[in-house]
């Protein structure tokens, strides 16, 4: 048995993650440490950074370190038509750091729901996105868009694919300004300018934001998505975390790939999204699979950021001890790791090691 306090949070996020996500039947799924560049070049605009680290097979052919584990799932599952396939994974993954920018092994986790989607699924893993934020800090927020209703506002605005990924842009940055100046150079309608702009300040709890957008959506594409962001809503209502789950329309994932719903995960003291997903039919299809699929996943990377608990000290106890005393050492040693302590025994301070509390056994320190 695993004991809990010799593990880093994110290590424990793995092992508390990984029995959730084997609950509701998501099968444990192991890949390659890399795969043909090939893959990530074909598929670039869906990766987070298009920098790669890369090396040739000893037969010439040119391999990348894996930037990302959605491709390689996709491209390694076997169909199975009428059924869905469900897989979680802890994975490391080789990435530019947004903090550092430097390349970094960053542990990632998540899952993965591929095949005959229906609203259940969708459900499902929303619900578990904010489960999996839930066990690691109850401080925390999922936003949550569909990218249907603003896909079919601006489709019905513009026929230039350019200007709507410009537009898309401003929205994701809330940038209200360049969004109507860009919407009136383009001669967009005032109506439809001022119906788009509404759009970024379109934020807060499920049944308000449903409100709002009802008078927005007036094209039939754009009902039928809110139709389904409302059977979401529904079936959200018995969620313990539902009142953490906002609607908020400025979280805009590449629509290339994306379709439909698409979600990020915050929690309190970390400034960036420790989780992101969605629905992905779009890749899918690109990648010649039939069905649909969404997922998400958890940058436990990122937890590092998260405030300090007694949780996470190195160990309970700092026993000093002179060097002839080795005998008292060890008998003590022993003896509080025998009470459920840690102990790390010491003849000086190291830095850096976090402990509860000092134990000095060394001539000077005793009374």
């Amino acid at each position: 048995m695993i004991d809990e306090r010799v593990l880093k949070s994110e290590e424990r996020a793995v092992y508390a993650l990984r029995s959730l996500y084997g609950k509701y039947g998501y099968r444990a799924y192991k890949m390659s440490k890399f795969e043909e560049y090939d893959l990530y070049v074909r598929n670039k605009d869906f990766l987070i950074s298009d920098r790669i680290i890369t090396f040739n097979d000893t037969d010439g052919k040119l391999m990348a370190l894996k930037p990302d584990v959605t491709l390689s799932i996709i491209k390694n599952l076997d169909e199975q038509p009428g059924c869905k396939q469900k897989v979680c994974y802890n994975e490391n993954v080789y990435r530019v750091s947004g903090s550092t920018r430097q390349f970094k092994e960053i542990m990632q986790a998540g899952l993965e729901c591929i095949g005959a989607l229906d609203r259940y699924d969708l459900y499902e893993v929303v619900s578990l996105a904010a489960e999996s934020l839930a066990l690691i800090s109850e401080d925390f927020v999922l936003d949550v868009s569909h990218l249907g209703i603003l896909t079919a506002m601006l489709e019905e605005s513009s026929g230039d694919v350019q200007l709507r990924r410009e537009l898309t842009r401003y929205i994701a940055a809330k940038n209200p300004h360049d969004l109507e100046r860009v919407c009136r150079e383009n001669g967009i309608s005032p109506e439809k300018t001022a119906a788009i702009c509404k759009f970024i300040g379109i934020y807060g709890d499920m049944d308000s934001v449903l409100r709002r957008l009802e008078p927005l959506c007036t094209g039939e594409a754009a009902r039928a998505a809110l139709a389904e962001l409302e059977q979401l809503r529904k079936l959200l209502d018995d969620c313990p975390w539902k009142d953490k789950i906002h609607f908020d329309f400025s979280i805009v994932n590449d629509m290339d790939y994306y379709n439909g719903i698409v979600f990020q995960g915050f929690l309190s003291g970390i400034c960036e999204s420790v989780l992101s997903g969605g629905q992905y039919d779009k890749l899918i299809q690109k990648m010649g699979r039939s069905g649909g699929a969404v997922g998400f996943a958890l940058y436990l990377d990122l937890l590092e950021d998260l405030g300090r608990t007694e949780r996470d000290r190195d160990v309970d106890v700092l026993l000093l001890y002179d060097e002839e005393d080795a005998a008292l050492a060890a008998r003590e040693t022993k003896r509080l790791i025998g009470e459920g302590k840690s102990v790390s025994a010491q003849r000086a301070i190291p830095e850096k090691l976090r402990y509860g509390r000092v134990l000095d056994l060394r001539k000077e320190g005793r009374v």
